[in-house]
């Protein structure tokens, strides 16, 4: 890079500002420099895909060969740890959380083979991040960089663990290490994550179509990439070029289901709700992920079929459960889930206070105030959902359960102001709550 930045202590500004000198650094490395000399093993390309957050693009087939080597060598370490991220990856394909316990169990066996085996110890990492085990995640992203002096690959762990536990410079200064080392998909989309969450949406579509030409032209990364350009463009009103970002995924990966949800989100923004019903239930039917389902239970309720939404709301609970049967902590997804439908609200709210010890980051701010204003609770809740917008985060969701907060606590005039903030960022935010927003204003 051609600088290094300092990040600075001293809130969102400062952020922001260490942000900038991050993404200055990443505009100065050409993305051929991703391309390596030697050929990556079997091991490593299961990584890079697992440690990247992309799709998976591992069949069913290919797990079988693999077991299979495994029976026939149990001893050897690096197949262990391909086999322990294909799991990773299938679990992405498929949404069967039964794959990640397998993960872990080929993991260990592999680290008892091979005890300062690296590669390993990022697996456990990136199982911790996909069961939520924040900090876990952050000891072994920690372990793995003490192992691979000069790698990149710790730092996408610990970043992202430093994020969700709400430590941002911290967060954000392994992201810059880590595209300093290797500018790649993988960092590239981190930046870009990084300045989402600060409200740097442009700078984000710029580092988002840096990690686009990083994926090289490959099908599943590059269908990844598009779909998380297109979210940034929709939150961005650019409707018509989020729809082509999708539709150019869905054409490269046709039927992938992230492209299908993101589909539905363009064509409610559009207004065309019941294409979006379609989209979201083709999305749904492939891989029955608690976003997918509950996006589609939120648009077949706003499209007048409430017997079928509710069909879809009973679906998201099991989800919750094999989620959690497979060790994966969804305290905070749930949280926010309980207070949008008001189940027994004061368990939502004891609920919301553990997701926010374990995640003390914006997210976790917002659940807890939402499920606080949800419960009545509405004193209490106002200053948890101001401070899930201490980075300037420009997500719409965050305004509107800030804006029902006070209008709970009985200042109208700010509610309007966040509401209208909210519709402004994105004039279809959520099937279901813009157009309770919208009422509100013109009540």
């Amino acid at each position: 890079m051609r600088r290094t930045t300092a990040l600075l202590v001293g809130g969102a500004t400062a952020v922001a500002l260490a942000l900038g000198g991050l993404v200055g650094g990443v505009l100065a490395e050409s993305p051929s420099a991703v391309a390596s000399s030697a050929a990556p093993s079997g091991q490593s390309v299961f990584a890079d895909r697992a440690l990247t957050g992309a799709v998976g693009g591992v069949t069913a087939s290919t797990v079988i060969g693999l077991e299979e080597e495994v029976r026939a060598r149990p001893a050897d370490a690096d197949l262990l740890v391909q086999l322990a991220f294909a799991y990773q990856l299938r679990w992405r394909e498929t949404a069967d959380a039964s794959f990640l316990p397998r993960s872990e169990v080929a993991l260990r066996r592999a680290l008892r083979e091979q005890p300062r085996n690296a590669t390993a110890v990022l697996g456990l990492g990136s199982l911790a991040l996909i069961q939520h085990e924040f900090r876990q995640a952050l000891a072994y992203g920690q372990r793995a960089a003490r192992f691979l002096r000069g790698s990149a690959r710790p730092y996408g762990v610990i970043g992202d663990a430093l994020v969700e536990l709400g430590r941002y410079e911290a967060a954000f200064a392994s992201f810059e290490r880590m595209v300093s080392l290797r500018p790649s998909l993988a960092s590239y989309a981190r930046v870009a994550y990084a300045r989402e969450l600060t409200g740097d949406l442009e700078g984000a579509v710029t580092a988002m179509r840096l990690a686009l030409d990083a994926a090289g032209g490959q099908p599943e990364p590059a269908a990844w990439s598009l779909v998380e350009l297109a979210k940034l463009e929709l939150a961005l009103g650019r409707v018509d070029a989020a729809g082509r970002d999708v539709r150019q995924a869905l054409r490269i990966l046709p039927g992938y289901p992230a492209a299908r949800a993101e589909l539905a989100r363009t064509e409610l923004a559009r207004g065309r709700v019941d294409q979006a019903v379609a989209a979201a239930r083709r999305a749904a039917e492939a891989v029955p992920t608690q976003q997918a389902v509950a996006l589609l239970g939120d648009l077949l309720e706003r499209s007048g079929r409430p017997a079928e939404a509710r069909r879809q709301r009973a679906t998201v609970a099991v989800i919750d459960r094999l989620l959690r049967a497979n060790g994966v902590r969804v305290d905070l997804e749930s949280a926010v889930y309980r207070a949008d439908q008001r189940i027994r609200p004061a368990q939502t709210v004891a609920l919301a206070r553990r997701a926010r010890a374990d995640r003390p980051s914006i997210y976790g701010d917002d659940a807890l105030g939402w499920a606080l204003a949800r419960a009545g609770r509405c004193a209490e809740a106002v200053p948890w959902a101001r401070q899930s917008l201490r980075l300037g985060t420009k997500d719409p969701l965050l305004h509107f359960h800030l804006g029902y907060a006070q209008a709970c606590a009985g200042n109208r005039r700010a509610m309007r102001e966040s509401y209208g903030r909210a519709l402004a960022l994105n004039g279809e935010f959520s099937a279901r709550w813009a157009p309770l927003a919208r009422k509100a204003l013109t009540s």
